[in-house]
């Protein structure tokens, strides 16, 4: 899996997010705005990008994540 298919598979499963992906191997860093992270938090939030990777992390093509997961207020604040 190459970084581009799995922003797509996010930007899909997640409409309306910004989705960032940089690939080391089987580890993946994923940067992720969305609205529908609002009110939610951080378990909830991961929560949702386990679903959309389910099958990926099964299948062991994905290994290890590290998931930074912002709303779009606090993306904003961020700068």
């Amino acid at each position: 899996m190459v970084s581009e298919e799995l922003k797509v598979l996010l930007e899909s499963e997640l409409p309306g997010c910004y989705s960032q992906v940089d690939i080391k191997g089987s580890h993946f860093n994923i940067l992720v705005v969305s609205g529908l992270f609002d009110g939610k938090r951080a378990i909830q939030r991961q929560q949702m990008i386990y679903a959309v990777l389910e099958e990926y992390i099964s299948s062991g093509a994905i290994h290890a994540i590290n998931m930074k997961l912002f709303s779009e207020e606090e993306w904003q604040l961020q700068g």
